[in-house]
């Protein structure tokens, strides 16, 4: 590390005085992965023509046994529901999705899948593996799966202080 690397780095201290601070370190690392997962992902999606907040909401429909309300949507992926109105506005014009009236109330608005939504999913498959790989070319089977492990008890732990 050159000392221009080295005044541009971030402090990586507890106290200021040289003693490491390990879960600052993981945490700086698990950002730093997380903006560059982002930006495969982007590049990866290009193709298909959608964002990845886009894909994210196209997924989650699928996942709903019937076409979910924007409401559910909402809850589901943790936003408020004017983000959702966004997304969806920007996969009808796709002809990615329709709003549709319920069947038993005429008021509420329901989002499914339209046949082009389900070819965007397939090429969104093949996408995030393309992600996927990239991102975890340089571990060995074994190590993803150690990753993938600790991964689920990050994740499964849910989140604490409404965060």
């Amino acid at each position: 590390m050159t000392t221009s690397d080295r005044a541009s780095a971030p402090d990586r201290t507890s106290d200021g005085l040289g003693a490491p601070d390990a879960d600052g370190l993981l945490a700086e690392q698990l950002l730093r992965l997380t903006r560059r997962l982002h930006r495969i992902q982007k590049h990866h999606l290009e193709p298909v023509g959608i964002t990845p907040a886009q894909s994210r909401l196209l997924r989650t429909v699928a996942h709903f046994g019937e076409p979910p309300r924007m409401a559910d949507l909402a809850a589901r992926l943790e936003v408020v529901p004017r983000a959702v109105t966004s997304l969806v506005d920007g996969l009808e014009a796709g002809d990615r999705v329709r709003r549709v009236p319920d069947p038993s109330n005429r008021r509420v608005i329901r989002i499914e899948l339209t046949d082009a939504g389900r070819a965007t999913l397939r090429e969104l498959r093949s996408a995030r593996r393309a992600a996927a790989e990239d991102i975890l070319a340089p571990l060995t089977v074994d190590q993803r799966e150690v990753l993938g492990g600790l991964l689920s008890a990050l994740v499964d732990r849910g989140p604490e202080n409404g965060c």
